[in-house]
């Protein structure tokens, strides 16, 4: 059982690498090509006179996508150690601390997915739509929603993994 959660992890941490860098690189395209076309309208003096259309809008909600999935993605290597105030604790106390803060993002992981799903639900049916390009809210919020349960689940799966109710984490994945 312990293999298929450390698989199942595992893939859902792939699928939210993956959301991650596709987010940001869509953010990326954008800002250099809203950029690009700036700066061809001042080299023509106006003559050419471009731009992509709702480009702070778009590039606010792809940093949104990119930074949940990143925070689900990397979850287990996640906690900075301050070495000044753990190098003198047990191997096992430390174990029960990392499960600690495991359980804090997967509760603020449900949390802000409670949220976003409200929103979401609220704005499907208000037919909230976004300032500049009039994008539907609903499915923005949903998404969002979706990444936040990924870094909730992903938090508990670490937590079953990591040893704080008594199992070691298996480190077959080779990282």
């Amino acid at each position: 059982m312990q293999q298929g959660l450390t698989r199942l992890s595992h893939w859902l941490g792939s699928l939210c690498r993956l959301i991650a860098g596709v987010a940001l690189l869509a953010l990326l395209s954008v800002t250099i090509l809203d950029v690009g076309l700036r700066y061809l309208g001042r080299l023509t003096g106006g003559a050419v006179s471009l731009s992509v259309s709702g480009s702070v809008e778009l590039v606010s909600y792809l940093l949104l996508f990119s930074l949940l999935a990143a925070m689900a993605a990397s979850v287990e290597k996640s906690q900075v150690v301050v070495e000044a105030l753990t190098h003198r604790m047990n191997d096992a106390l430390k174990t029960r601390l990392h499960g600690f803060y495991l359980i804090g993002f997967a509760v603020m992981g449900f949390i802000l997915c409670t949220g976003l799903i409200d929103s979401g639900m609220s704005a499907l049916e208000h037919g909230e739509v976004t300032q500049d390009l009039r994008i539907s809210m609903g499915p923005i919020y949903l998404f969002a929603a979706f990444l936040s349960a990924l870094l909730s689940l992903r938090s508990l799966l670490h937590v079953l993994l990591s040893g704080v109710f008594g199992q070691e984490e298996e480190t077959a994945h080779g990282e």
